[in-house]
C-alpha cells in the first residue's frame, strides 16, 4: 500500500507483521507458508501472532490518536509474557532487551518495541488513518503529525471526501436561501 521506506530497526518487524493483512481485501499473507516463514511462524502459532498483529494495530493507531479498529488484548498484557533478556556488550557497555535463544515472535517484537522506546522512535510508527486501510508506517514528518500511510492514496481519498462533502454542503445551503 505505502510507498514509503520501511521503519527503522526492529520497528520494521513490527511494521511488516501489521501490514500482513490488507483490509480492504482481506488478504492475510499469514495464511500461506511464506508468509508463516517470513515471521518463524508454524501454523499452530497463528492465532496467537493474529491477536499480537491486530494489538500492534491498536497501539499504532493510538499513536496516530485514533480509537482501536476494534476490541484487542491490550498489547502491554501480550507482551509480559514475552520471555527477554539483557544483555551487555563486553566491548563497550551496552546494555539491551533481546529476545531469549529462539525468540518467539512475540520476544522478537517485545525486543523491538524496547528498543523503539529507549531511541524515541516507538511513537513515530503509526497506523494510517483510513478504516479501510490501518497500513503501518514510520512518519519521517519533521513534526511527526503524518496522518496517512500513502499521501497518493489514502491522503488524496480522504481529502477529494472532504471537498465534495465541502461542495455539497454549499450548494445544499446556497439552494436553501430564500430571496427578497
Amino acid at each position: 500500500m505505502s510507498e514509503r521506506s520501511p521503519a527503522p530497526g526492529g520497528l520494521a518487524l513490527i511494521e511488516a507483521l501489521v501490514n500482513t493483512v490488507d483490509l480492504e481485501s482481506g488478504a492475510d499473507s499469514l495464511d500461506t507458508e511464506e508468509g508463516r516463514t517470513r515471521f518463524g511462524l508454524t501454523e499452530d502459532a497463528l492465532p496467537a501472532a493474529r491477536r499480537l498483529r491486530e494489538s500492534l494495530r491498536a497501539t499504532l493507531l493510538a499513536h496516530a490518536g485514533h480509537p482501536p479498529h476494534r476490541p484487542v488484548t491490550p498489547l502491554g498484557e501480550l507482551l509480559a509474557e514475552a520471555p527477554l533478556v539483557v544483555t551487555v556488550d563486553p566491548a563497550d557497555g551496552a546494555a539491551a532487551l533481546a529476545p531469549v535463544e529462539g525468540g518467539s515472535l512475540l520476544s522478537r517484537v517485545a525486543a523491538a518495541v524496547a528498543e523503539a522506546v529507549t531511541a524515541g522512535t516507538w511513537s513515530r510508527l503509526k497506523a494510517c488513518e483510513a478504516a479501510d486501510c490501518h497500513w503501518a508506517y514510520y512518519d519521517r514528518s519533521p513534526a511527526g503529525r503524518g496522518r496517512w500511510c500513502s499521501m497518493q492514496v489514502c491522503g488524496a481519498r480522504a481529502k477529494m471526501r472532504r471537498y465534495r462533502a465541502n461542495t455539497a454542503g454549499q450548494k445544499g445551503s446556497a439552494g436553501s436561501r430564500k430571496g427578497p
